[in-house]
């Protein structure tokens, strides 16, 4: 039998996350720049959600826009924000990276990911940019700290990618939890859990608007 659905719902700021709860979020992924695929928040926004809210929240790990390709300095930048993170009792964060190719950069996530510990790690939607989504995740689940991937199977919404999510789930559901991401709304919700074989649904509008 399918466990519960869990719906994690992406958010920029304190009022959305208040709204979130209020309408049923079973867990709530922090960002900032939604319009850039999420940057890392403010820290005074994480201290005061974290103080808040009561269900389970996640804290995006990007210091930029644009590729998912980052130097040495920006690297440095994203660790010195894990460590800030750490310090405030945050629990799970979400972070990617890509070398030039579009594969896994082993080296950036396991620094990353070393750095981050004792927090759970989710790996972003980078997955969906990368060359072969299934080779990719066979490279990433050589690396320990990452628990979840958030993915719309590399394609523009996850009714789009719900084969490939599928794929996924059936050759790494024992080693990954697999969180469909793209495009999925309250309305759509119901019918995209009995074709996706997750229990884990990510969305802005998952549990309805949050326009407060």
């Amino acid at each position: 039998m399918k466990n519960p659905i869990i719906r994690e719902v992406c958010i920029e700021s304190i009022d959305q996350a208040k709204e979130a709860e209020r309408l049923g979020a079973d867990r709530l992924e922090l960002c900032s720049n939604l319009h850039l695929e999420g940057l890392t928040p403010k820290m005074e926004d994480v201290y005061e959600i974290i103080k808040i809210i009561q269900i389970p929240v996640k804290v995006m790990v990007r210091c930029r826009g644009g590729n998912f390709l980052y130097d040495d300095s920006e690297i440095s930048k994203m660790e010195k924000e894990i460590d800030l993170l750490k310090s405030m009792g945050v629990k799970q964060i979400v972070l990617g990276a890509l070398t030039a190719l579009n594969k896994i950069d082993q080296n950036a996530i396991t620094r990353l990911t070393n750095r981050a510990s004792s927090m759970d790690v989710t790996f972003h939607k980078a997955i969906d940019y990368t060359c072969d989504i299934l080779d990719q995740v066979g490279i990433l689940s050589k690396i320990n700290g990452i628990k979840s991937i958030l993915t719309s199977g590399g394609e523009k919404n996850a009714e789009q990618g719900s084969v490939t999510i599928n794929q996924i789930i059936n050759k790494f559901g024992s080693r990954f939890k697999i969180i469909a991401a793209g495009s999925i709304t309250k309305t759509n919700l119901g019918k995209l859990s009995k074709s996706i074989q997750t229990n884990e649904f990510h969305g802005k509008k998952i549990v309805g608007d949050l326009t407060v």
